[in-house]
């Protein structure tokens, strides 16, 4: 199939569910089936290689060590296919079926759906769903990972959209994600982190850049955390049909029970990219006053917003040599009063490497402007005691509901941070100790201000523009009659 195809057939299932199920939960019904199909599919052409290999031993075709996953007779696509009665009650138990024998891997990967629900989902539509996914064969040689993982992200972009508020939960701005990647600079064998991670964009697409550079991708080790369980599971099969089995998505609540340690402390890694949640009001700070883990360390975050507990938990989470972390915020990060003394603090560590202000509405369903807060442990020598600020909220391509950043808008920014200099109108070198001196605010726009392009065309006068209009005029009616003459 094409991708276009391909896209076409999947959105084409989530049609089956309009009017009977809200946009925002089509993923926990849609996203299980398409990697249960999957997996199905797979099995059942690995069966047939096998055969073949072994001349028609069943036997053989059958063992564990000739298939990614397993997948019991009663299990299988075709099993539940057949099925035209109670058709939730054999999805569901195929489901958990695959997840029991397949622990190790799958284990709450196809979330916790209600299929049992006959008002929400009849017999007649279910069967209808499962008639729609067999019309095509997803198997590897039909689909490659690839082209499996560009559908799939579509998928996710396109619930995104219809989502609503929920939609940030589970999706970052691709070309932002694009953008963040590229600032991180990911290398083979470095071990990246999300504590965040939505279903998995960040993660997955520093190993996709590296494979387009050609370089060993498959030696990155990546983990996330999020604490959603339908999109945990979302981004675990993001990676799995991407073809990536070397990941860790943990699920779980960052802030109260981050899940990745080492030695008893936090486990640090190379490179942390992340969307957080922001502003949360609901979590627990007294418990944080007193962090278990070490991670206060630039102090209490007001109750009513956590957002620099998150900064703290990722900038606890980097290596002391090679960490560095490229964090999409809102810009009040930058400047809010209640959060000044972290923030000095932050300044005063020389951590912080960069401030980027990004435009407008690429926050999904929310008109904020966003920005990137990039920090490292160790700086370079050329970059020690500096900050860079650079002021990017105009290149941005705006939409109606969600922007993006296009090719050259990406390249104009990631050239600027490279560069590391300053550029009229666009980016600005500080010395922390000019920030500090100035309430330490890392508002963008006390640095470096928006260059004003000057309009040096020329005004026509009211008399000239009408002479003009009506000589335009007489040669398009002069043109008109030749050609009528003709």
């Amino acid at each position: 199939m094409t991708l276009k195809e391909l896209e076409s057939y999947l959105w084409g299932a989530a049609t089956y569910l309009r009017g009977f199920i809200d946009a925002g939960d089509y993923k926990q019904y849609i996203f299980p089936l398409l990697f249960y199909k999957r997996i199905c599919d797979v099995y059942d052409e690995e069966y047939e290689e096998a055969l073949e290999e072994s001349d028609g031993d069943l036997e053989y075709a059958a063992f564990d060590e000739n298939h990614r996953f397993k997948v019991p007779a009663e299990a299988h696509w075709n099993h539940v296919r057949s099925t035209t009665v109670n058709v939730g009650q054999a999805i569901n138990k195929a489901l958990n079926d695959i997840q029991k024998v397949n622990a190790q891997q799958l284990q709450g990967i196809f979330g916790d759906a209600d299929w049992t629900n006959k008002e929400r989902l009849s017999d007649e539509m279910l069967c209808q769903l499962i008639e729609h996914f067999s019309s095509k064969n997803l198997n590897i040689k039909n689909v490659p990972n690839d082209e499996l993982g560009n559908a799939y992200e579509f998928l996710i972009k396109k619930f995104a959209d219809d989502s609503g508020h929920t939609a940030a939960e589970f999706y970052t701005n691709r070309t932002v994600v694009k953008l963040m990647t590229l600032i991180a600079d990911p290398h083979e064998y470095d071990s990246i982190y999300d504590p965040t991670c939505g279903s998995g964009g960040l993660l997955l697409n520093c190993a996709m850049m590296l494979k387009e550079q050609n370089k060993e991708y498959r030696t990155l080790r990546l983990y996330g955390q999020e604490i959603n369980l339908i999109t945990s599971g979302i981004a675990r099969m993001n990676m799995l049909l991407h073809g990536f089995e070397e990941f860790n998505i943990a699920r779980g609540n960052t802030l109260s029970n981050p899940l990745f340690m080492e030695y008893d402390e936090l486990q640090q890694f190379d490179v942390v990219l992340a969307n957080p949640p922001y502003s949360i009001k609901s979590w627990d700070q007294a418990a944080f006053t007193n962090d278990a883990f070490g991670r206060n360390i630039l102090g209490t975050p007001p109750q009513g917003c956590a957002d620099y507990a998150f900064q703290q938990h990722i900038m606890k989470s980097l290596k002391p040599d090679t960490g560095r972390c490229v964090v999409l915020w809102p810009h009040g990060i930058l400047f809010r009063d209640a959060e000044r003394d972290m923030r000095r603090k932050m300044i005063e560590s020389d951590c912080v490497d960069c401030v980027i202000g990004l435009g407008a509405n690429l926050f999904y369903n929310s008109p904020m402007e966003a920005c990137l807060l990039i920090c490292r442990t160790k700086k370079p020598a050329k970059r020690k005691g500096k900050i860079l600020f650079i002021n990017a909220v105009d290149e941005v391509k705006k939409d109606k509901t969600i922007s993006t950043l296009e090719n050259h808008h990406i390249k104009k920014i990631f050239n600027a941070y490279k560069d590391y200099k300053n550029i009229e109108g666009f980016a600005k070198v500080v010395s922390n100790e000019d920030i500090l001196n100035n309430g330490a605010t890392l508002n963008i726009s006390q640095y470096v201000s928006r260059l004003e392009v000057k309009d040096n065309t020329p005004k026509q006068s009211f008399e000239e523009l009408f002479a003009e209009w009506e000589q335009n005029r007489n040669e398009l009616h002069n043109a008109l009659e030749e050609l009528l003459m003709d």
